[in-house]
């Protein structure tokens, strides 16, 4: 079909994201809901993009497994935040990761170090790291989930709580100024929850998609993490609860970016 300059915005938008929200294209190009809504109808007609429950998505990655899916969308922001987080390790360091999208991004940063001890429950964090530049990779066994091929259960539970690292990273689905980190599912929250406890430094990776939401089980405290590294400035409400529980905040690609509370986003 023959492509409007902003039916040509939408499918660019959609193509970098995987997914983009009706309310997130509408705010990227600076028109209505209603607009958007018209401007895709088009475009889903002609099968170029699908609509999901206030999204749409390129059809072919509707039909990948969710966490394929799930690694294409903001893949960009989760790699800066993953190439923040590099920073803080170094050769021949401790780490333990969860499973989720941006810690499988911060799997793939990691193969710039050498000499790692790795332990995690994610098969994809495993296979990505077991292999390379003499690491070692310690992987938790228990019943494997059929979506991301993580581990999860009592075993992998007791088999964390073994190790102390210098560094555990986790990843979130939600972060509230009020509850605290979130996470979907009670058995990722305990995993995530665990891990934390096992680290040295303690580091929250997410993108800023997760601000402001919501989920199902708490993970944590603020007051139980030391570091949340993130692609932007959290808003205000969110900051702030961050510098009273002593969190500090860096903003992926920033020199200086832990003082975040005189830059955050307005609410």
């Amino acid at each position: 079909m023959r492509h409007s300059k902003r039916n040509a915005q939408i499918l660019r938008l959609v193509r970098e994201e995987g997914t983009c929200t009706i309310a997130g294209l509408a705010g990227q190009l600076g028109v209505s809901l209603e607009t958007i809504r018209r401007d895709v109808r088009p475009l889903t007609e002609a099968g170029e993009l699908l609509r999901m429950h206030g999204a749409v998505a390129l059809p072919h990655l509707v039909r990948e497994a969710p966490f394929e899916r799930r690694m294409r969308e903001n893949a960009e922001a989760k790699r800066r935040v993953a190439g923040q987080v590099i920073g803080h390790v170094v050769d021949g360091d401790t780490v333990m990761l969860d499973t989720g999208t941006t810690t499988s991004f911060v799997a793939r940063e990691l193969l710039k170090r050498s000499g790692l001890t790795v332990v995690t429950n994610s098969s994809d964090v495993a296979h990505t790291l077991a292999t390379a530049n003499g690491n070692t990779v310690y992987m938790a066994g228990g019943e494997l989930n059929s979506d991301n091929g993580a581990a999860f259960g009592r075993s992998v539970l007791e088999f964390i709580s073994r190790f102390k690292v210098r560094l555990a990273i986790i990843s979130i689905s939600a972060i509230d100024a009020e509850i605290g980190p979130m996470d979907y599912t009670l058995r990722e929250a305990e995993i995530a929850r665990s891990v934390l406890a096992s680290g040295e430094m303690k580091i929250i990776a997410t993108d800023h998609t997760k601000f402001g939401q919501s989920a199902l089980v708490k993970v944590c405290d603020f007051e139980d993490v030391d570091l949340l590294i993130t692609d932007q400035a959290p808003p205000k409400g969110l900051s702030d609860a961050l510098r009273l529980a002593g969190v500090e905040t860096e903003i992926a690609g920033r020199v200086n970016s832990t003082a975040v509370a005189d830059q955050a986003a307005p609410v």
